[in-house]
């Protein structure tokens, strides 16, 4: 067989490679959206971490995706354990038929790799705990080479694209956490200065975009350091302006 034994401590990311686990991403500046992502057809550069206890099984699918251009490891697990740090080229073939916990390090392994799996027995127990883990695509067992593309296709781009969704939630629910603050900001400005509300949130718009934030995050820590009230003296919006309250 041409894998080779993984560590099961055995970090699967380079430095060209980042990983996916936790927090993704959020907008930096007004404006910012998590990008929708590529499709995916050119796999030259994956790596597979293939998780069995029948090598014999697999033989054909480590040939093929040599034949793609990934490289592959046989996983090692250790007490019922299988321990991964992947990156965004990482991919997990796993066997339905084990009974193992899925350790990233991060966050749950639905979020942070594309998981194939690997079907023997259709029991629903099985399948069910392939769905928990994520799996975004399924091989018949034993693999034979035929399949192999399609379930990496299907695989690794239904992965990108749910994860593409779930950035695109979390980063509106943020937001719309973030929005009280905005409100209080432009309420600050209105009262200091005399604008009207579009006046004051054009003027916190510009400064988020001259200090590289989305305005809410600028209006967060505008708050944060001048407070909510409207009677103080003065208040400072961004790195240069200072508008005293109006007489």
């Amino acid at each position: 067989m041409g894998g080779k034994p993984a560590g099961p401590a055995r970090s699967l990311s380079g430095p060209d490679h980042t990983p996916l686990c936790g927090a993704q991403r959020h907008a930096g500046t007004e404006g910012d959206q998590v990008s929708e992502p590529r499709i995916i057809q050119n796999f030259i550069g994956y790596r597979a971490t293939i998780a069995t206890e029948q090598p014999a099984a697999v033989e054909q699918l480590e040939d093929m995706l040599a034949k793609l251009g990934m490289s592959s490891a046989i996983a090692e697990i250790a007490d019922g354990k299988l321990q991964i740090e992947p990156g965004d080229k990482d991919v997990l073939f796993i066997d339905s038929d084990l009974n193992v916990t899925v350790e990233t390090g991060g966050a749950e392994p639905s979020r942070c790799l594309p998981v194939i799996g690997i079907v023997g027995v259709e029991a629903p127990s099985r399948l069910r705990s392939l769905m928990q883990l994520g799996a975004t695509a399924t091989l018949r067992k034993p693999v034979h080479r035929a399949a192999v593309y399609s379930a990496l296709f299907v695989g690794i781009n239904e992965f990108r694209r749910r994860r593409y969704l779930a950035d695109r939630l979390e980063q509106h629910e943020r937001r719309r956490l973030l929005r009280k603050s905005l409100v209080k900001a432009v309420l600050v400005v209105m009262q200091r200065t005399g604008a009207d509300h579009s006046a004051a949130y054009d003027l916190l718009r510009r400064e988020s975009m001259r200090s590289r934030q989305s305005i809410e995050d600028f209006c967060e820590t505008f708050i944060q350091a001048n407070g909510p009230e409207l009677d103080e003296p003065e208040t400072t919006v961004g790195t240069t302006k200072t508008y005293a309250k109006k007489p």
